[in-house]
């Protein structure tokens, strides 16, 4: 296999290579970081690659290799860190103005933890502006483009480290999920995403936006690869999934609220995947989840009214250094009510025990991850701040009520429009069960293999590999 061959690798699959000395952990980095500078500028995918972090890191599991050594689970896998998360000693932009970045002196521990697994950090990813928003429009570091039609969004916040995984630029990656952030991204750029249960995967020295609805996890292109990442990233020993199919599961498909309000060839493929978990031994079934229309509004009002308290002494800095959007949708929050904010907490244990409750005759929940595909980037309909808070309310509607309620989900791609565009099936299980979400998305993918296809991407001339902004 070329060098450029491996950038394409599955994360499973390099480190198995790596671990048996088939491959080195130089030769994969450099191949991956040769091609991120070849195409990262037609995407815009990283804020910052990190060449001499990376091939120092890489150094170390080779030698780790050659020595006789474990070099862990992620041994030589290239990574990509969504730019809210702390590495120390390389600035950390959130995505925001340069006024509110920040070098810190250590790394976040979910971080670290992929390190101390094998991965190799190769860049920092793009995102919405402090993950405020869906779109990765940034006002400060540009739009990332969606590698499968660049006139397109990648989906947010998390659409860097989406759309680096797509165009082959890692292979695997962290995002962050507040009401979608990682799922969004990864239905709208044809990868896996999966959202943990809430506090499985530690969130400190990733800058917060909502502290009660916050996750940390991994996206990848397969979902075995997500599995590795997340017993990594959750301190967990053993694989959290069994291979096989789906004989004596039982899939639960709610479809009131979410099977509802669908694109045409969204839903035309959200049912054939039923048809393949079917096949695959899924027993599959209707269910109710009773007032799950009421999800969005809560997750609204708590997000407002904490992401205003966290950034309330930015805005008092200087309320011009945000973006228009994301300013318009802070400053809101000065203006919910305490009493709406306890109420929407309330309401977070009612509907928790709502899901809870739907759960109990089946191992999972089955629907689509998004309504519809990418949006175009552009549009002059509407002003950016009004179009930003439009797409987040449609595009987070079937995904916002698992950060309410806590309970995994991961999306896997379930196929792809007449136009080329990938479409998400989400996948949701009761808490702490991720082997079993991870278990129907495995046998899904094994069925189905849509994450064998690529984006047509061609690379344009290679740049310099780029630092840190000083």
């Amino acid at each position: 296999m070329t060098t450029g061959g491996l950038a394409f690798l599955p994360a499973t699959e390099i480190a198995a290579r790596v671990s048996s000395g088939a491959v080195s952990t130089v030769d994969v980095t450099e191949a991956v970081l040769t091609r991120a500078q070849a195409i990262n500028s037609t995407i815009n995918a990283f804020i910052t690659l990190l060449p001499t972090l990376a091939l120092a890191q890489a150094r170390r599991v080779d030698a780790l290799v050659h020595k006789g050594a474990d070099p862990g689970p992620l041994a030589g896998v290239p990574v990509a860190i969504k730019d809210l998360a702390d590495i120390a000693g390389v600035p950390t932009t959130s995505g925001g103005q340069a006024a509110f970045h920040h070098t810190p002196d250590a790394t976040a521990p979910v971080v670290q933890r992929l390190i101390d697994a094998g991965a190799v950090i190769v860049g920092k990813t793009n995102l919405h502006e402090f993950a405020y928003g869906v779109t990765n429009i940034n006002p400060h570091f540009g739009p990332v483009r969606n590698p499968w039609d660049r006139s397109r969004i990648p989906g947010g916040s998390s659409g860097g480290s989406a759309a680096a995984l797509a165009a082959g630029l890692a292979a695997g990656a962290l995002g962050t999920d507040t009401g979608g952030s990682i799922r969004i991204p990864a239905a709208l750029c044809g990868i896996v995403g999966l959202k943990p249960t809430y506090g499985v995967v530690p969130v400190g020295g990733i800058t917060p936006l909502s502290w009660t609805l916050d996750h940390a996890g991994p996206m990848a292109t397969t979902v075995r690869d997500a599995a590795v990442m997340f017993a990594v990233m959750a301190g967990q020993r053993q694989l959290p999934v069994p291979p096989g199919d789906l004989d004596g599961l039982t899939v639960g498909v709610p479809r009131a609220f979410f099977w509802e309000r669908l694109d045409d060839e969204v839903a035309s493929l959200g049912d054939t995947a039923l048809d393949a978990l079917r096949d695959r031994g899924a027993t599959v079934r209707d269910v109710d989840v009773h007032h799950a229309d009421l999800a969005g509004s809560a997750v609204a009002i708590i997000i407002s009214a904490e992401a205003t308290s966290i950034h309330d002494a930015r805005l008092r800095l200087s309320r011009a250094a945000f973006g228009d959007d994301v300013r318009v949708r802070l400053e809101r929050g000065f203006f919910v009510p305490a009493t709406d904010y306890l109420q929407a907490l309330r309401a977070r244990e009612f509907l928790t025990r709502s899901f809870e409750t739907s759960l109990v005759p089946v191992d999972a929940l089955v629907m689509p991850t998004t309504g519809a595909v990418a949006s175009p980037i552009g549009g002059e309909e509407s002003t950016p701040s009004e179009r930003s808070l439009a797409m987040s309310i449609e595009l987070t509607r079937m995904t916002n009520p698992f950060n309410l309620t806590g309970l995994p989900a991961l999306s896997v791609p379930c196929g792809f429009t007449r136009d080329g565009l990938p479409v998400g099936l989400q996948i949701v299980g009761r808490r702490h069960d991720e082997a079993t979400v991870l278990r129907v998305g495995e046998a899904y993918q094994a069925a189905a293999e849509w994450y064998l296809r690529r984006p047509p991407l061609e690379p344009t001339q290679p740049t310099r590999p780029t630092q840190p902004p000083a």
